[in-house]
């Protein structure tokens, strides 16, 4: 299993990974809690955790290639839920 962590500073986090597990919701499966959210994709999962000032993001893949790969889509969905402070800073460890 191969991961990679970024931690996003943003206030707004929560509302971020609710609109995002929501909108991942209707094509897979998806756990919600307030502050956190999974989303369970075919190769790959990625878990939020939203703190007071910070995103913290876990993605999880198969092979190298899926990581590189979810880590792009995570970004990109994500910075078109937060267009207002577009674009998020990831730095991925």
């Amino acid at each position: 299993m191969y991961a990679s962590t970024a931690r996003v500073p943003t206030k707004t986090g929560a509302k971020y990974l609710t609109q995002l597990c929501k909108h991942w919701a209707h094509k897979f499966p998806v756990e919600l809690s307030e502050g956190r959210g999974v989303v369970r994709f075919p190769s790959a999962s990625a878990e939020m955790r939203a703190g007071n000032d910070v995103l913290t993001v876990i993605v999880e893949a198969e092979n190298a290639e899926a990581l590189e790969r979810m880590k792009d889509v995570v970004a990109k969905h994500l910075d078109r839920f937060a267009f207002r402070e577009a674009p998020l800073p990831f730095s991925w460890s």
